[in-house]
């Protein structure tokens, strides 16, 4: 690894356990993460002994107890002998040679051997855990709470049709149809969620793990499922061991065993062994654990359900993930709806008993209030909706594991991105030199202060030359074609340097480390944040020397001498300040620097055969000569340039989280529209005041330093949020924990990019976690709920208005769903109180709901933005503001955090008495009010807006409509508004069915069919009164910014599609016979009458209008504001900078 790699060593941790996913080889494994725990004293404590003696509390102790213990004895019966073994005999096992002096040469198996020991033994994969059966995940969706009451409802039907058969045939069809719906709603969640399993499972697939193997002594990279026993594995820092393998050469190899053992601390592997048990067996190393630290070549001796982990069962348990805000708004409002049906039902059920004592009649009529609040169809609309957008975001190389995180990407408020890969090419090509006193350039044309690079002989060069092709940890795939050809595996800093030592010394290069082999190495880590390598260099005072190379301010704490004019010579204040000018000119360039040193080790202390040791450090840690300085440029991607602007533009605070030094990382900063303003030290420097003096509000910029987070307060990160323009640099991953951990402490939805092992910690705790495909280690993918599949920040953008998007389509859905209730439940209203004659029955308002409804709601999900740059010009709809935080934290204190078990670390959960009494409990209480009535900043799902023009303002439009229809269609047959009230008073009588007694009025007779297929065609015309109005009201719901009238109202074709297939669902309903009885439709029914409907349609938009024209000039819309100095051209054009103008004396 490279010096400047982000990873660092975690603190205080805490275990948690995740499931593997995917089709990889270790799918449906867990695995232990080490994750650090809150800052909050209150957040873990240890439960009160009333509350365990009083049993309110669920207790998992025995459950964890058993556990422990049968994994305990499991582990230690595992059939594995392998490590019992010297490396000879397992070569002789399995057929294969290998070279332990130099590993890299190994010849391993042939490619005839893999492919023959494939089909023999399988792919090396575990058997997949047991899932929930369908027909069980379909029993899941079939119990929501709308499907039971709708069985429910159709059960109390068929109860009815046991009591008066004769007078409830119509409940035959009335209770199929109810149970029929639930399990169709049932059947369309479960399928789609099958469907996205599937989708999911199928992208997955386009991000196998791999695994680096030596065959033929050709290094290359294969899939791990394709790994064959014998096999030679490569493995290093971040890697997931694909396999159970035997260990013949390592350097400083920790791996991580706690998803076996429990272990939380790094064990140390090494060739050799004399342990028994195989978990502890120093040579071997297993499938599912994490390489922390160094490097090892490895055999594999066990693949598949033959490893340690697919011996151990019951390990297939994994967390459960947070319930997403989205998910929760829509419960929320699921559960509202259903308790307003549940209670207006009632009412309606005892009105009807008290004014009419039948309770058939009123049982009827409260079904049918209660079918027509209930909007049956919104659950699998949603399902359907997400799966859609989680489709479209795949396709722009977003892997959405979750669907959950569909809408939380539009929701983020702040990112936390890494530099290098994301933001940058991960490409570093060398730019400058520093040595010997003098700055030379190794690139031409490119507008570099310093000499060209002509002669790699030259002093300082040639020693840096050296370091950099010594004191490496990168390896080729193969050695025997020309350096620009070959694949490296390695960090890319280390990549550059080989790359360029590689050019200038040409056919030298592979000869250097064999004749001078490196007899011991101390690998990079983030402690340090060196790599140190001792090799067979001989000099005049003895035979070994000491390369080191690392970050440039802790390489030069180790140095007493620098290589300077041709000298050893006393390092001076005088170098130090060159030093210090160099260095800012470098990383102000927006360059990485990297420094190298080196020891020539005095044979009489350190003889040829002196045997170094990492863990009592009998090796040299001072008196190094400083050699040189050298900048590597890793030059931004095309597009991410535009892609922070328009991320900042859309309200988002965009953080850069780097291990570079922070000239460098404010550099590229600058380069990205990362950062516009000045910083403090920037403003105090132009106005040549200290920087002590410089207020809050002089600067918009800050670049804090990793090592100053430890000591933070919650006022300083109060004001490091208040700042548009952060970033911090040499950072750990730790550090980047707790970013997002003060972060969210004060309500921001963050996003977090990572790429190692140790970034799984903040992955899992950020509201998204997003990995990167290509450069990821294979823990964090698993951590992360989204995958970039190209590792570009520019995907990221995309994902983020894909978000917004589908928040903003599911509201418009929403709102054009719910309309349709009022016009719904007043008929019902008006039956029983005028009374009037039944002008909607069960089965029509289920026609309504299930049928054109849910064909014209879905088109939605294909609905495009109303502007094309609109919606990443509004804020976060949940933006962090000082009152949004005060909210916050009241919230907060009314609310305590769970006791939580210290031994497993989660919260206790209380028994489901007490919880269901708890829930009663709760609308009596003045902190339940509190939250629901508090007025909350942003934007919510289902708000007063949307209920007042869905069940008010168009519902009251849309019921004059239907209501003015329906007596229109009754005047035509002679029946006037207060004759038909004087029929439907008539209880005696029974008017309006077939067979029902004849009504004279002012000297004309009505006969019972008279009446019944008046009313019917009455009815059809409602019926098509409320279709008509939803037409107009479907358009009219796509405008929530604009005036519903324009060109962007008709882009989605689909719209059409969906309210042509609700006409013509309601056609055959009406004018196909067989179907008249059971709709209680009539075909007579002509479309003049249609018009009437029309006419309000116009009417609706009209108000629309006028209603949209007052809110723009009483609530105008709150854009964000513009952003001054942006730069919105292709990102191509930042890497053509201006070179920082300074004076160097480097002469001598």
């Amino acid at each position: 690894m490279s010096p400047s790699d982000d990873n660092g060593a975690p603190g205080d941790v805490l275990q948690r356990t995740i499931t593997f996913g995917g089709d990889n080889a270790v799918a449906g494994q867990i695995h232990t993460l080490n994750t650090f725990p809150s800052r909050d004293p209150q957040a873990v404590r240890p439960l009160s002994d009333i509350q365990e003696k009083a049993g309110l509390y669920e207790s998992d102790d025995s459950e964890v107890g058993s556990d422990a213990k049968e994994k305990e004895s499991k582990t230690k019966n595992v059939d594995i002998t392998e490590h019992m073994l010297s490396i000879e005999d397992v070569c002789t096992k399995f057929s294969i040679t290998v070279n332990q002096d130099r590993p890299q040469e190994s010849f391993g198996l042939s490619t005839k051997q893999a492919a023959d020991l494939l089909i023999a033994n399988g792919p090396n994969a575990l058997t997949p855990p047991k899932k929930k059966s369908s027909f069980h995940k379909f029993l899941i969706c079939l119990s929501s709470l709308f499907n039971l009451m709708l069985i429910a409802a159709g059960i109390l039907e068929y109860i009815l049709l046991a009591i008066d058969y004769k007078d409830n045939k119509s409940n035959i069809y009335m209770g199929a149809i109810l149970i029929a719906v639930a399990f169709i709603n049932a059947g369309v969640e479960w399928w789609q969620q099958r469907k996205s399993e599937n989708t999911l499972a199928a992208l997955l697939k386009m991000i196998p793990a791999k695994s680096h193997v030596i065959r033929e002594a050709k290094l290359e990279s294969i899939q791990a499922a394709d790994l064959v026993v014998g096999d030679v594995v490569f493995l290093r820092m971040g890697d997931k061991i694909p396999a159970d393998c035997y260990v013949f050469s390592s350097s400083d190899l920790k791996v991580d065993n706690s998803s076996l053992t429990g272990e939380s601390e790094p064990q140390e592997r090494t060739p050799g062994n004399v342990m028994k048990n195989p978990l502890e067996a120093t040579n071997m190393v297993f499938n599912g654990t994490l390489v922390i630290s160094g490097e090892a070549y490895t055999i594999v001796v066990r693949t598949g359900d033959n490893t340690v982990l697919g011996q151990i069962a019951g390990m297939t348990a994994g967390e459960e993930k947070a319930e997403s805000p989205l998910n929760r708004e829509i419960a929320t409002f699921v559960h509202i709806i259903a308790t307003v049906a549940i209670f207006t039902a009632a009412i309606f059920f005892i009105a009807g008993m008290c004014l009419y004592k039948d309770f058939p009649f009123a049982i009827n009529f409260a079904i049918g209030t209660f079918v027509a609040w209930v909007p049956e169809g919104l659950p699998a609309t949603v399902t359907m909706l997400l799966t859609i957008a989680a489709k479209r975001m795949a396709a722009e190389n977003v892997l959405v594991k979750d669907l959950q995180g569909v809408e939380t990407l539009g929701a983020i408020t702040l990112l936390a991105t890494d530099k290098t890969g994301t933001l940058t090419r991960n490409q570093m090509t060398v730019t400058n030199i520093w040595a010997n006193g003098q700055l030379y350039s190794s690139m031409r044309g490119h507008n570099d202060m310093g000499e060209p690079i002509t002669d790699a002989g030259v002093t300082g060069v040639r020693e840096i030359i050296a370091i950099s092709t010594l004191c490496r940890s990168v390896k080729f795939d193969r050695t025997d074609i020309p350096m620009e050809k070959r694949q490296l595996l390695g960090d890319a800093t280390e990549s550059g340097l080989v790359r360029f030592a590689g050019a200038r010394i040409r056919g030298e290069f592979d000869e250097m480390l064999p004749n001078h082999p490196k007899v011991f190495e101390v690998p990079f880590n983030s402690a340090n944040k060196w790599m140190l390598s001792v090799h067979k260099l001989a000099h005049d005072n003895g035979k070994l020397t000491l390369l080191i190379k690392g970050a440039p301010e802790r390489i030069l704490q180790l140095c007493t001498t620098i290589l300077y004019q041709d000298k050893t010579v006393p390092l001076t204040d005088e170098h130090t300040k060159k030093y210090d000018e160099t260095y800012e000119y470098m990383a102000s360039r927006g360059h990485r620097v990297l420094a190298f040193a080196q020891l020539q080790l005095d044979g009489a202390e350190y003889p040829e055969d002196y045997v170094f040791n990492k863990k009592t450090e009998n090796y040299p840690k001072s008196g190094y000569t400083f050699v040189g300085l050298s900048s590597l440029e890793d030059p931004p991607k095309h597009g991410v340039r535009e892609a922070i602007g328009r991320c900042r533009s859309a309200g988002i605070q965009v953080m850069m989280v780097t291990g570079d030094h922070p000239l460098t990382a404010e550099a590229i900063g600058r380069k990205i529209n990362l950062v516009i303003g000045e910083t403090r030290e920037g403003v105090a420097l132009r106005t040549g005041r200290p920087v002590e003096e410089i207020g809050e509000d002089e600067y918009d910029a800050m670049v804090i330093h990793g090592e100053k987070i430890a000591d933070m307060t919650e006022r300083d990160w109060e004001l490091v949020f208040r700042k548009p323009e952060v970033i911090f640099a040499r950072t750990s991953p730790k550090n980047k924990l707790e970013i997002v951990t003060q972060a969210q402490a004060i309500g921001h939805i963050c996003g977090v990019t990572g790429d190692g092992v140790n970034d799984s910690p903040a992955l899992k705790k950020a509201d998204l976690g997003i990995a990167m495909n290509e450069s990821g280690s294979d823990v964090s993918k698993e951590a992360a709920s989204m995958i970039l599949l190209d590792d570009n920040f520019a995907s990221i953008v995309k994902g983020i208005e894909e978000g917004r998007l589908i928040f903003a389509n599911l509201k418009k859905s929403i709102r054009y769903t719910v309309s349709h209730s009022t016009p719904e439940v007043i008929p019902q209203i008006l039956y029983i109180i005028v009374p009037l004659p039944p002008m909607l029955t069960s089965i029509m308002i289920l026609c309504i709901d299930l049928g054109f409804e849910i064909m014209a709601a879905l088109t939605y999900a294909w609905e495009p933005a109303e502007s094309k740059n609109g919606l990443m010009k509004l804020p976060p709809r949940k933006p962090v503001t000082m009152r949004s935080i005060a909210q916050l934290r009241a919230y907060n204190a009314r609310h305590p955090p769970p006791p939580v078990d210290p031994e497993t670390g989660k919260p206790k959960k209380y028994k489901w008495p007490v919880r269901m009494a708890k829930a009663i409990k709760a609308p009596f209480t003045r902190v339940w009010w509190q939250d629901r009535m508090e007025k909350k900043d942003g934007e919510v799902l289902v708000d007063g807006d949307l209920l007042s023009w869905s069940y008010i303002e168009a519902g009251l439009i849309s019921t004059m409509s239907l209501t003015l229809t329906f007596f229109v269609i009754l005047n035509k047959h002679h029946i006037s508004p207060r004759q038909a009230r004087l029929m439907a008073k008539d209880t005696s009588n029974n008017y309006f069915n077939k067979d029902s007694p004849d009504y004279t009025y002012n000297g004309r007779t009505f006969t019972g069919t008279d009446q019944f297929y008046a009313l019917n065609e009455a009815r059809t015309g409602l019926l098509f009164s409320i279709y008509i109005l939803q037409v107009f009201n479907l358009f009219i719901c796509k405008a929530r910014f604009r005036m519903p009238f324009g060109k962007f109202m008709f882009r989605n074709i689909r719209t059409f599609y969906g309210f042509s297939g609700g006409l013509v669902l309601l056609c055959i309903v009406t004018y196909i016979p067989p179907l008249n009885s059971v709709f209680n439709s009539s075909y007579k029914s002509i479309p003049l009458y249609w018009l009437i409907a029309v006419g309000f349609g116009f009417l609706l938009l009209a108000y629309a209008t006028c209603r949209m024209f007052v809110l723009r000039k009483s609530r105008p819309i709150k854009w964000n504001n513009t952003i001054q100095g942006l730069h919105m051209h292709p990102t191509i054009w930042s890497t053509r900078h201006t070179t920082k103008s300074i004076d160097l004396d480097l002469d001598a």
